[in-house]
């Protein structure tokens, strides 16, 4: 049973991510999407880090593990960088490992 929480939670998780990202390509060409879904997925596994083992593997692994990206992070901090945005790089790393951080400890306190 828990390994079909995760697999239908991340069939939820993907083409959401791909919706959200595709959402702000329509306002802007800086990595808004990306951002946003993975503060999104940073609170998502803080809120469900002391659930029952179902609504984990469901929301945290399953759909948060799909929604957010690591990949994509990475390649839009590369992209910058070869395309000399250095501040919307610096702005970017920083603040996803702040509002990641913020995000993730407001998940677990509201679970709390």
């Amino acid at each position: 049973m828990n390994t079909l929480m995760v697999i239908l939670g991340a069939a939820i998780g993907a083409p959401a991510r791909f919706l959200v990202d595709q959402y702000f390509r329509k306002f802007t060409d800086k990595p808004v999407g990306t951002f946003m879904v993975n503060i999104l997925g940073s609170f998502l596994i803080g809120a469900t880090f002391a659930t029952t083992e179902r609504w984990h593997d469901f929301l945290a692994i399953g759909f948060a593990g799909s929604f957010t990206t690591w990949s994509t992070f990475i390649i839009d901090l590369y992209l910058g960088y070869e395309l000399k945005k250095y501040k919307v790089v610096a702005a970017n790393l920083v603040a996803s490992i702040a509002f990641g951080l913020l995000a993730a400890y407001a998940g677990y306190q509201l679970a709390s």
